[in-house]
């Protein structure tokens, strides 16, 4: 028999989540500075353990490389016990499989970006940059399903009539991961950016839209009039990065530092991740409030709302 509560599912997911963004920040770091492939060699580097690596050898490209293969790691130990906690720990058994689940995704990122070094493929580095952004999605939703707001503990009431905000904020969550596909395209094959203008004009639409009706009928919601907020903020920080790092590289005017455009970009990716996750929460917290009620406590699962 399990017990009732536990905290540690939900702080382990958000530890999980927290340590995927400087993942992802180094990431961005290994791709923009050319290091990807300073380590030729997966699972070791060069011929040693990787835990066992000296710390003296890290340095130029090496340590950009190895320092994103340890934090990679340390994503993944969180994940191990993040899906021991769900299942040990958490009554709702659809919940237990997505942490299995979650385990599952990073051991398939970690042996993508392992093939990516043996096979020198493009489209691998591409797949790994596109699944690692999925995957701190994924962990920032496990955050809030193991929270007390998913629990029915947060004290607000169902919304009489979000429908059509929960249909934008999905539209919207697709977009802004479209985008970031079109921007993995971008980076590693320095192609594509005709579609990646495209989809920041629709993505720009679409929050714009968002936070339009949020703000217009939802404004006495302040969980959701907050994250409508935010996700419109990170668009316009997106698109200054964007706009900085287009004139930076890819125009005669004056051009930003070579350095300063490294960091531009890996900025650019970690705001674009920013905006994933913060449109994925919003149209998870509409449908908690528009279209599912919590049973009681034992049953530990959902149920539709009959309509009005």
């Amino acid at each position: 028999m399990k017990s009732s509560f536990s905290v540690w599912p939900h702080r382990l997911a958000v530890l999980t989540t927290c340590a995927t963004l400087p993942l992802l920040f180094i990431g961005g770091l290994v791709t923009s500075k050319s290091a990807g492939l300073a380590v030729p060699d997966w699972p070791t580097t060069f011929g040693y353990n990787m835990f066992l690596y000296p710390w003296s050898q890290m340095v130029g490209a090496v340590f950009y490389e190895h320092s994103h293969r340890l934090a990679g790691s340390f994503v993944g130990l969180c994940t191990i016990f993040l899906a021991l906690a769900l299942w040990f720990r958490e009554r709702r058994r659809w919940l237990r499989w997505l942490g299995l689940a979650a385990l599952a995704m990073v051991i398939a990122q970690g042996v993508l970006g392992g093939l990516r070094v043996i096979l020198l493929q493009h489209t691998l580095a591409i797949i790994h940059a596109s699944f690692a952004q999925a995957f701190f999605g994924f962990a920032a939703s496990l955050a809030i399903f193991t929270s007390q707001e998913w629990r029915g503990e947060s004290g607000e009431a169902a919304l009489d009539d979000g429908g059509k905000l929960l249909r934008l904020a999905i539209i919207t969550t697709a977009m802004i991961y479209l985008q970031v596909i079109f921007g993995a395209v971008l980076r590693h094959t320095g192609g594509g950016l005709e579609a990646h203008l495209l989809f920041a004009f629709l993505v720009a639409v679409h929050v714009s839209l968002l936070l339009l009706r949020v703000a217009k009928l939802f404004s006495h919601r302040p969980r959701l009039l907050r994250g409508a907020g935010f996700l419109g903020a990170l668009l316009v920080a997106q698109l200054l990065l964007g706009l900085g790092s287009y004139f930076g590289k890819d125009t005669t005017l004056p051009r930003i530092p070579a350095e300063g455009v490294v960091y531009l970009t890996t900025i650019h990716l970690i705001v674009g991740a920013l905006m994933l996750v913060t449109s994925l929460m919003l149209a998870l917290r509409v449908a908690r409030l528009s279209r599912v009620e919590k049973l009681p406590a034992e049953h530990g699962i959902l149920r539709e709302q009959p309509s009005i």
